[in-house]
């Protein structure tokens, strides 16, 4: 488990719109652009091995895009390389964090000054949300994979605690990525549960959402 004084300053930064990490969630991803096999390679020489996953802010003219002040670094906890050399890994959310500024450089990949003051409580003991209704919202949940005809371990959700159920749901559900954005920026778990409960029933009601993605 990581301190607060043992994070760094600088990350790489790896800019993917739609993908959400959350602190001690598992995020998977398969790496095989050039830049971000170099980042991944650097990444693996340090001693944290954490790179920051942050959402890309579209601009009109979609040239290079800004990013979102607010993303979440995640620690390289598994990973294989396939013949082609290509990677599959796992990165494991430590903390969420603020971005300062990038950092130019000789890099291929974006790297930035980072702030972790203000997501203390990423580092402690797994969140509880005490005004939790988990029949209530299981019952929705199940309105919604219906609706949006989503595959799930359903046996594995109704088991699953408070922290995981609810920071799983947020990463796998198909929202748009503005949406995903939110649900990091979530002060705590509740107003996390809080805030996917309306965008589940925002679904529903006939809103947004990308119906050819599904839950594993």
């Amino acid at each position: 488990m990581f301190n607060l004084a043992d994070l760094p300053d600088t990350i790489p930064v790896f800019p993917l719109s739609g993908a959400l990490l959350l602190p001690r969630a598992r995020l998977p991803l398969h790496i095989f652009e050039p830049r971000y096999l170099a980042m991944l390679d650097d990444a693996l020489k340090t001693s944290h091995r954490l790179i920051g996953m942050i959402q890309p802010r579209e601009t009109p003219d979609h040239r290079e895009r800004r990013l979102h002040q607010i993303g979440c670094a995640g620690r390289v906890t598994a990973f294989s390389e396939t013949e082609d050399g290509r990677y599959m890994i796992t990165l494991s959310g430590v903390s969420r964090f603020r971005l300062a500024r990038e950092i130019s450089g000789f890099t291929p990949y974006r790297r930035a000054e980072v702030a972790w003051e203000g997501f203390e409580r990423d580092l402690g003991r797994p969140e509880e949300d005490a005004g939790f209704d988990r029949q209530d919202f299981l019952t929705l949940l199940g309105r919604y994979f219906t609706a949006r005809d989503l595959s799930s371990d359903w046996d594995g959700l109704k088991e699953a605690d408070d922290e995981l159920l609810i920071n799983s749901l947020s990463m796998l559900c198909p929202f748009d990525p503005e949406d995903k954005q939110a649900l990091l920026e979530a002060p705590s778990l509740s107003t996390r549960r809080e805030t996917l409960v309306t965008l589940i029933e925002f679904a529903l009601r006939g809103g947004g959402g990308n119906e050819e993605e599904f839950i594993q």
